[in-house]
C-alpha cells in the first residue's frame, strides 16, 4: 500500500481551506466594520473640535474687529513639523446686528442667519466647496462664532484614522492563518498516524493495528480494523486449507488412475482397449495439469503481495527453468534452448517470476507436437530513451510438416493467465509477439529498466 499523499481530497487541505475561508470571511467583516467605526469616531472628534474652538472663542472678551482674513496660526518653527493631524480651522464672528466683526481662516464669509445654530454642511465661495461649520451665540447674545472646517480635510482625516485602527488586523492575518494551520496539522497529527500505520500493514503477515495515541475517537476505527484484518486472515486460512486439501483429494485418485491405467494397459493386447486406457491417462495427466494451473494462480494471487523484491540474475533464472524441464523435453523428442546474454540483472519477485516462467516453458511442452524446438530468450533493449528488460518464451511448433496429432489446447487459458497476474505485479505487460524464424509462437513479458516496484 502506498502512503497517503496530499490530494485533491485531502482531510488537512479541507480544512485548511475552509478555515482560511472562514478566517478571511470574519476577518473582511471585522476590517469593515472597523473602518467604519474608525471614520464614525473622526466624525465626532472633528465635530467636537469645532465645538470645543468655538466655546473657547466665545470666552475671549473684546475680539478686535478686522475688515481681512488673517493667516490661521500654525507651528512653522524650524527643526519642527506640524501634527498630523493638524487641521486648517477658519472662525467667523458677528456682533448682535449681524456685522462681521472677526474672521480667521480661508473660509468664505456665510450669510448671517440669526436662528441658525448648531452644526451645518454648507457649500459657499468662488469655487463651490463643502464645509462642514459649527454655529453658537455667547450667552449675553452679542456676539455669534461660527468655525469651519473643509470637508474633504475632514474626510481625509477621518479616513487616516480608520486606516491606522485596521492596520494592526491586516498585518495580524497572515500570523493567524499560519497559527491555524499549525493547529489543524498537529490536531491531525494523530489521524496521519493512524493512516500511516494502516498504510504500512502487511496483509499477508496477519499485522494489526496497535493504538500509539490516547485519543478514545480511534478507538472504534482502530478495532474495526483489527476485527476486519482478524476476519480476513480467516479467510485466507480457511483458502490456503481447502486448496491444499482439494489438491491432496483430487490428486491422490488422479495418480491412482493413472497408475491402475498404465498397469491396465500393459496387460491387454487388443488395440481398442489400449486406445481408450491411453486416452484416459492422457485426460488424468491433463485434469492433473489443469489442477496444478489453478493451484498456481491462486498461489500468485496469495503470494503477489508477499514476496519481496530482489535483485536477480534473469539469465540465470532462464537456464534454471530449462534444465528442470530438459527431461520432460527429451521424452518427447523436443529441444529447449536459453538463449541469453551470460548474465541479466533486475529486480524482481524471483517467486512469482520463476512460476510465470514454467507455465509458458509447460505451455509449450504441453501445446505444441512432438519435436519442437523451444527457446528461452531475454535481453535488455533501449525503447524511447527507457530501457526495457524483456523475456520470451518461444517455439515452432506452427510449423510446415508438424505432425497433424497435436496436444489438446489449454481452453481455460489459466497458463496466460497466471503469466498476466505475474506481470501486472511487476508493472510490466504481457503478451503475444512477432518472432523471428524458424520459430511460429512467441510470448513476451517487458519490464521498464527492470519492473517498476518499491525496491527498485
Amino acid at each position: 500500500m502506498s502512503r497517503p499523499t496530499w490530494s485533491d481530497a485531502s482531510l488537512m487541505r479541507q480544512l485548511l481551506l475552509w478555515s482560511l475561508g472562514a478566517l478571511i470571511l470574519v476577518w473582511a467583516c471585522f476590517v469593515f466594520l472597523a473602518y467604519r467605526t474608525g471614520v464614525e469616531e473622526a466624525d465626532e472628534l472633528t465635530d467636537g473640535h469645532l465645538a470645543s474652538v468655538a466655546v473657547l472663542l466665545l470666552g475671549i472678551h473684546g475680539l478686535p474687529a478686522i475688515d481681512q482674513s488673517v493667516e490661521p496660526l500654525r507651528l512653522r518653527q524650524e527643526g519642527l513639523k506640524n501634527h498630523d493631524y493638524q487641521q486648517s480651522l477658519s472662525v467667523l464672528v458677528w456682533d448682535a446686528q449681524g456685522r462681521l466683526s472677526w474672521r480667521s481662516g480661508e473660509a468664505p464669509v456665510l450669510a448671517f442667519d440669526a436662528a441658525a445654530e448648531g452644526y451645518a454642511t454648507v457649500i459657499a465661495g468662488e469655487e463651490p466647496l463643502s464645509w462642514r461649520s459649527f454655529s453658537q451665540w455667547n450667552r449675553e447674545h452679542t456676539q455669534k462664532v461660527a468655525v469651519m472646517l473643509q470637508l474633504d480635510e475632514r474626510d481625509a482625516l477621518a479616513h487616516d484614522i480608520a486606516g491606522q485602527m485596521i492596520e494592526p488586523g491586516l498585518w495580524l492575518l497572515p500570523v493567524v492563518s499560519l497559527a491555524l494551520g499549525l493547529a489543524i496539522s498537529r490536531g491531525l497529527r494523530p489521524l496521519m498516524e493512524l493512516s500511516n500505520a494502516v498504510a504500512a500493514l502487511d496483509v499477508q503477515n496477519a499485522d494489526s493495528l496497535v493504538a500509539r495515541h490516547p485519543l478514545r475517537e480511534f478507538d472504534s476505527v482502530v478495532e474495526s480494523i483489527n476485527t476486519l484484518l482478524a476476519r480476513q486472515q480467516q479467510a485466507l486460512f480457511r483458502e490456503r486449507q481447502l486448496a491444499n486439501e482439494v489438491a491432496h483429494e483430487l490428486r491422490t485418485p488422479l495418480a491412482s488412475i493413472v497408475l491402475q491405467a498404465q498397469a491396465l494397459e500393459a496387460t491387454l493386447e487388443a488395440e481398442a482397449p489400449r486406445a481408450a486406457l491411453a486416452r484416459i491417462r492422457a485426460d488424468t495427466l491433463r485434469v492433473g495439469h489443469v489442477l496444478d494451473q489453478l493451484l498456481a494462480l491462486a498461489r500468485s494471487s496469495r503470494d503477489g503481495a508477499k514476496s519481496g523484491w530482489q535483485q536477480i540474475d534473469l539469465a540465470q533464472l532462464a537456464r534454471t527453468v530449462a534444465a528442470d524441464y530438459a527431461q520432460a523435453a527429451w521424452e518427447r523428442n523436443d529441444v529447449i534452448e536459453v538463449q541469453a546474454d551470460a548474465s541479466l540483472t533486475m529486480s524482481a519477485q524471483p517467486v512469482l517470476l520463476g512460476i510465470a516462467l514454467r507455465n509458458l516453458v509447460e505451455n509449450a511442452l504441453r501445446h505444441t507436437p512432438f519435436g519442437t524446438r523451444i527457446a528461452i530468450q531475454c535481453g535488455r533493449d533501449q525503447v524511447a530513451g527507457a530501457s526495457v528488460v524483456w523475456l520470451q518464451v518461444c517455439d515452432d511448433g506452427g510449423r510446415q510438416g508438424s505432425s497433424a496429432e497435436r496436444p489438446l489446447a489449454d481452453s481455460l487459458h489459466l497458463g496466460h493467465e497466471i503469466v498476466a497476474r505475474v506481470a501486472a505485479e511487476h508493472g510490466a505487460q504481457f503478451r503475444k509477439s512477432p518472432c523471428a524464424s524458424p520459430f511460429t509462437t512467441c510470448y513476451r513479458i517487458d519490464f521498464l529498466y527492470g519492473p517498476q516496484n518499491p525496491a527498485g
